[in-house]
């Protein structure tokens, strides 16, 4: 599984514009054509053409993550903020994707500034009564 961070979300946190302790951090399913640019996907609306859309158990602009932790790991230099909650979407009265990857983005910034983008590597469509999970920890490492 592969994280990116948007260059914009770097220069946000920097400037002391992101709170990762209050702030509302959303993730939502992208299009299995899309393809996540660190340079050029800065805000929302640079990538909100590209996400899949409502329908069958999805609703734009994704699901609220629950805050979670915020640690220091003085072993591998890094600070990282993992999530409370794995978003899951369940396909009802049809199917959901092809999903190619999920961005998350923080919904409280004045701009909706994208946070990164995290991509498995294989797209998914789930049918009727199965579900899209963004497993495993969704975590922002700054290093």
């Amino acid at each position: 599984m592969a994280v990116v961070l948007s260059n914009h979300f770097k220069y946000q946190a920097m400037k002391g514009e992101i709170d990762c302790d209050t702030d509302v951090f959303k993730t939502m399913l992208m299009k299995d054509t899309f393809t996540f640019d660190e340079d050029a996907h800065a805000v929302y609306t640079d990538v909100s053409g590209e996400e899949i859309g409502t329908g069958y158990g999805y609703t734009a602009r994704g699901i609220t993550l629950l805050s979670g932790e915020l640690t220091e790991d003085d072993v591998n230099n890094r600070g990282s903020m993992i999530w409370g909650n794995k978003p899951t979407w369940i396909a009802d009265g049809g199917s959901i994707g092809p999903v190619g990857s999920a961005v998350v983005f923080d919904e409280t910034s004045a701009d909706d500034t994208i946070v990164g983008c995290i991509d498995s590597g294989v797209d998914v469509t789930a049918t009727d009564g199965t579900s899209i999970q963004v497993s495993g920890e969704i975590a922002v490492y700054l290093s």
